[in-house]
Order: C-alpha cells, then structure tokens, then sequence
C-alpha cells in the first residue's frame, strides 16, 4: 500500500531536513516547499495527504497560505509548526484552519506522533460509506449535510473550517446532550485529551458561535452548561 504524501513548508532547509529525515525513515512520500506561494502550487498539483506548514515563510506566509489551501477546499490535515509561542498564536492558527500546532524547537519523535494521529484521523472520517445514506441534519434554519460538508443558516451558506464542521456535527447530531470538552475533543482531533485540549475546544466553539449567530429567539444555537461542557440547542 502507497504510503501517504506530505507537503513540509519550511524555509529553514536544516529544519526540513530534520522533518524528512525522520518521516523519510516511516516510510512517507515527501514534497519540500521554501515558502508559501510554493507550497500553495504544490497543494493544487498533487494529491497531498497531510501539510506541515511553518508560518514566517518568504514571499507568502504560513497564514496565508492556509486561507487559500482552505479556500479550495483542500480538508488534509494541517500541522503549524513556528517559532511563534504565544497563546493568542496558537489559538489564530487553529481558528484559520489548522489541525494542530507545535512550537519550535520541537521534538521530531513527537511531531511524527501527531502526524500518524492526523492521517489516522482523517483517514477514518473518509471510509468509504455502507448502503446506509450520510444523514443531513436539520434545525430550525439550519441545515447540515454531511455528505457535502455544508452548513447554510436560513439559506445562507457559513464557511467552517473542518473542525468546527465536525463539531457542530457532533453537537447537533445529539441535540440538547451535553458533550464535555474532553468528550468532543477525543471525537474530533481523535486522539488522547491533553491539558491545553479544553482551550482547543473552547476556541472553535467561541468561533462557532460568532459564524452562526443566534436563532430566531435570540438564543445561541450552543450552549454553555457551566462545570459540564456544551449543548446543541436545536
């Protein structure tokens, strides 16, 4: 079996040699880009299964280049990986589509971890579907079809990045349960819950709300239910 192609976008050739090097001995198929503009060709031209992507790159930055990879529809797995450290760095960078983001100096060991957690991920949310239909969800005026991977309020198409589709999914597949933050992220990042998963969560539910706005009674279609996690009010 053809093992998966990964894009490393990085402009330091010491770090993406280090980045091959260790993906290289997992067996993984390789793409090398130096700057974003490159990367975002390499993304159009071949059939990338997963993107590590620095930020601070020439000619186009890292984010940049992912609000046009996700502007195309693109949904492999993004992994940031920057010299940026701060919170409200990380937080952008998932928020803009990313699917994970490790800080430099970084282990190898554990950024290949995180990247056989992505493709296993991504690869089990695209098997191939039984006889059974992909089911649309709607509420209210809201309507959310699985199958497209579209969201449209009132006839109005919202754009989401993949992990907040999913989970809008989850919430509004289970309406009025409560799903805690450790439950939706293990659902949807599919992998183990670590400390700084709840504010993950927290953020793509905060954006959530902001792209869906409130219903036609005033209310926020996900609600808060303090100590416990958070509900689809539909």
């Amino acid at each position: 079996m053809q093992q998966a192609l990964i894009l490393i976008a990085e402009d330091d050739p010491d770090i993406a040699e280090l980045i091959a090097l260790h993906l290289g001995r997992e067996g993984y198929r390789l793409l090398k880009a130096s700057d974003g503009r490159e990367a975002v060709r390499l993304v159009q031209a071949n059939a990338v299964d997963l993107v590590i992507l620095d930020i601070m790159m020439p000619h186009m930055d890292g984010h940049e280049a992912i609000r046009i990879i996700r502007e195309q529809q693109h949904r492999m797995p993004i992994i940031f990986l920057s010299a940026k450290t701060s919170d409200f760095d990380k937080i952008t960078g998932l928020v803009m589509g990313a699917d994970d983001y490790m800080t430099k100096p970084f282990n190898p060991m554990e950024l290949l971890a995180r990247v056989n957690a992505q493709l296993r991920r991504f690869k089990q949310l695209n098997q191939p579907v039984s006889a059974a239909p992909l089911t649309t969800v709607v509420s209210g005026g809201l309507t959310i079809d699985q199958e497209q991977r579209t969201v449209t309020l009132y006839d109005e198409r919202i754009e989401l990045t993949p992990k907040e589709f999913d989970i809008l999914h989850l919430l509004a597949s289970h309406p009025k349960k409560v799903f805690s933050a450790e439950h939706i992220f293990q659902q949807v990042w599919g992998e183990a819950y670590y400390e700084s998963g709840g504010n993950t969560v927290m953020v793509h539910i905060r954006t959530l709300r902001k792209k869906l706005g409130e219903d036609k009674q005033h209310q926020q279609w996900i609600k808060t239910v303090w100590g416990v996690g958070y509900a689809f009010q539909g």
